[in-house]
């Protein structure tokens, strides 16, 4: 072990399940939970209970101005950030 540059401490993964069946109840859940700086939400994927291994990413997350990240779905048009659809802010 080199003591200049001291082992990080590990990460970890909270699997977190829940019974949300629709793109807007996981956004109302990101924005309830988006002051907790330590929960990574553009990492977020949904599975079928019975298919967890198939995972869709839910947002785009990347990078913008000001260290924000994209807000906007995984597979949205157009440009980054922005205001989002009306169909998924509400």
């Amino acid at each position: 072990m080199d003591p200049t540059h001291p082992t990080p401490e590990p990460r970890w993964i909270i699997h977190l399940p829940t019974t949300l069946t629709r793109r807007v109840e996981a956004t109302a859940l990101r924005d309830s939970l988006g002051h907790v700086t330590d929960i990574d939400f553009g990492e977020t994927t949904l599975s079928e209970e019975d298919r967890q291994f198939v995972r869709t990413r839910i947002w785009c997350d990347a990078r913008l101005p000001g260290n924000a990240r994209c807000p906007r779905p995984a597979d949205h048009d157009g440009a980054c950030g922005g205001e989002l659809p009306q169909i998924l802010a509400t």
